[in-house]
């Protein structure tokens, strides 16, 4: 099969077509790649696959991949199952002090994404926010810069390619004395106009909205359902956005625990064109090896345990080991990517059958014809 497209003709192709795209990051790769693979060319949904720097970097970051060792998992599983559609998504290419060493380091993992044929990137320096600030520009003023360097560079190093491009503003997760920070009507068209300025057109706007990454837990460590978006607030974005002539359209984070029936029926299709999927995928993972192969689960809790118990003291294990096991992933690489050929087909049947029920909620059957229209 063909190698990722680009970004750009997804998102724009799919633009108020009443479906979001999936972005799924399988960080944990093995099984869980071609279950997703399978289930978008069952339903012919268009598909993105994701990750983050903090998960996969030129330095290998907790996955123990880096960015050629994700593309060539995801190119070996399209390629099996013999899907097309798919684009390949370099999630939060995060920025969080701005230094000249910063910048230098980032523009490094670029050059790694781009040479390992990633055809669409998130840049996210939603950290840098001025304080102290006089007004909304200047406390924007070192994302936009940042992220107009970067945007700039991506440009370059891709050359005459085109790519899809992701921007951040509003600190997803983020809290403060009045509860979760939310992204403002007027700082998404502050940041964008500036962009914009600068030479920079967004396919896509990332936004705080309530939302979390990864699994939500109560005081007790027990997960609970992430139904924290703000909708409204979101649908405000989106009509800002709209209003000042932007093709631009919103990626939904922090989807992991939503309800699929909250998806399906109460999500801005339309408004919101990408959501992310990530933690989702590494819970199928390590339920399917707890009962397939449970001293090997054992293992990994006991690490984690012993690693990150010291310093969380007081807070349940169970909470300890949900907020931290990502980091064993790279740790039991090896042992990750060398599991029983049973217990792989079943993380990929149940990656299968739950990846056709996102593209449901996600309204997404269908989705990839009418990007091989676009491209025609």
């Amino acid at each position: 099969m063909g190698k990722p497209i680009p970004g750009d003709i997804m998102f724009r192709s799919l633009k108020d077509r009443g479906t979001i795209i999936m972005a799924a990051n399988a960080r944990t790769t093995k099984g869980v790649v071609k279950g997703i693979f399978r289930a978008a060319k069952d339903l012919d949904a268009a598909l993105m696959m994701e990750i983050a720097r903090s998960e996969c970097n030129q330095d290998k970051g907790y996955t123990g991949m880096t960015p050629k060792d994700y593309a060539e998992q995801c190119q070996a599983a399209a390629d099996e199952v013999g899907f097309d559609m798919w684009a390949l998504h370099a999630d939060h290419i995060t920025v969080k002090t701005g230094t000249p060493e910063d910048i230098q380091k980032t523009k490094e993992l670029i050059d790694a994404q781009v040479d390992a044929g990633f055809t669409s990137f998130a840049i996210d320096a939603s950290h840098l926010f001025n304080f102290q600030g006089g007004n909304l520009r200047e406390e924007l003023d070192l994302n936009i810069n940042v992220t107009t360097e970067l945007a700039h560079y991506i440009k370059a190093r891709m050359g005459d390619r085109s790519f899809g491009l992701e921007v951040e503003v509003g600190e997803i997760g983020k809290e403060d004395t009045d509860g979760k920070v939310v992204t403002t009507p007027d700082e998404a068209i502050t940041f964008i106009k500036a962009l914009n300025e600068n030479g920079i057109e967004p396919d896509v706007l990332a936004i705080a909205n309530g939302t979390t990454h990864g699994n939500v837990y109560d005081e007790h460590g027990n997960t609970i359902e992430q139904v924290n978006i703000d909708i409204e607030q979101t649908k405000a974005v989106a009509a800002a956005l709209r209003s000042m002539g932007s093709h631009i359209r919103i990626a939904q984070h922090g989807i992991t625990g939503t309800p699929r029936e909250l998806i399906n029926t109460r999500f801005p299709k339309g408004d919101i064109i990408k959501g992310n999927i990530a933690t989702f995928w590494q819970n199928i993972l390590l339920d399917t090896i707890e009962v397939y192969d449970p001293e090997f689960y054992s293992e990994i809790w006991n690490w984690v345990q012993a690693t990150y118990g010291p310093k969380n003291p007081g807070k349940p294990e169970n909470l300890i080991f949900g907020k931290n096991v990502k980091n064993a992933i790279g740790h039991f690489y090896d042992r990750f990517m060398n599991l029983d050929a049973e217990l792989v087909d079943t993380i990929e049947a149940v990656c299968y059958a739950e990846a056709r029920i996102f593209f449901r909620a996600f309204s997404a059957k269908g989705s990839a014809s009418i990007v091989r229209q676009a491209m025609e």
